[in-house]
């Protein structure tokens, strides 16, 4: 299958989940958190899929790899989040498992897809 947006990026699709997961999980948290850790967590993992994408868009490989090189940063950020989450209650265990592998599914497909960037433009 010939990639020609970046909706058909594996990355995109898992991070995209993730996003979802995000969403849905921090809707059920206390109201005094909207503007916390809640708003932290979505601005995060909105930060991945919208990084992939102008990556995808960008036309030079430096350009490409700026973009592609913040999205796992972003996850990251998430993980932390995710265990600060679970630590305070907020979210249970077997949701922290969930959201969590999903992150690390989506960490090993950006690296992998950076990698792939280099053997691309090089």
């Amino acid at each position: 299958m010939k990639i020609q947006s970046f909706r058909d990026l594996d990355v995109w699709k898992e991070s995209h989940g993730l996003v979802i997961l995000i969403y849905r999980s921090t809707k059920k948290f206390p109201k005094e958190e909207q503007f916390g850790l809640a708003n932290q967590m979505r601005r995060a993992v909105v930060s991945i899929t919208s990084n992939i994408a102008e990556g995808f868009g960008r036309s030079s490989y430096k350009d490409k790899n700026h973009f592609y090189q913040i999205a796992p940063g972003s996850i990251i950020e998430i993980q932390n989040q995710l265990i600060i989450a679970k630590d305070i209650g907020y979210i249970s265990e077997a949701e922290f498992d969930k959201i969590n592998n999903r992150s690390m599914k989506a960490e090993r497909i950006c690296r992998g897809l950076i990698n792939k960037s280099k053997e691309f433009y090089s």
